[in-house]
């Protein structure tokens, strides 16, 4: 926080929730008139618990639940879901990048002995979109391998 400008800290805020409370918006102005549908937002695990030099970001994830539930709230009543998802460490180019040292911390945080792939994201995701999951909304599920249960 201290070596974060205030530039970094708005364009990281601007992608990661000012873009998906756009996006929620208009998906939600076209799923008024059917009545029936979902939206699934992506959070991270860094909106729950925060994480050293990611202010920005964490900020961002922490405001997409926020987000999420309030929009469940307003669309409820119209048959529109809203959900999201808090993503843990997953295996990615981006996280395999990361210092052995941050990825061996990390690691050992997690009950389950392993990162979570891209596909157990998706299956979440999927899930929350279906009519598997037709009565839930506000609902923030994580996957993180039990990660700070």
């Amino acid at each position: 926080m201290r070596k974060m400008t205030e530039l970094e800290f708005d364009q990281v805020v601007s992608v990661h929730l000012k873009e998906p409370w756009n996006g929620t918006r208009k998906a939600a102005a076209i799923m008024r008139e059917q009545r029936a549908s979902a939206i699934v937002n992506i959070s991270s695990l860094s909106g729950k618990v925060g994480m050293v030099g990611q202010t920005n970001y964490s900020a961002a994830k922490a405001g997409m639940v926020g987000l999420t539930k309030a929009a469940a709230k307003e669309l409820a009543h119209l048959g529109v879901r809203v959900n999201a998802v808090q993503p843990g460490l997953i295996r990615s180019a981006m996280t395999e990048a990361m210092p052995q040292k941050a990825w061996d911390q990390k690691m050992s945080e997690i009950p389950m002995g392993r990162p979570g792939e891209p596909a157990e994201v998706a299956n979440v995701v999927l899930f929350l979109a279906s009519d598997l999951s037709s009565y839930l909304t506000g609902t923030v599920l994580e996957v993180t391998g039990g990660r700070f249960m």
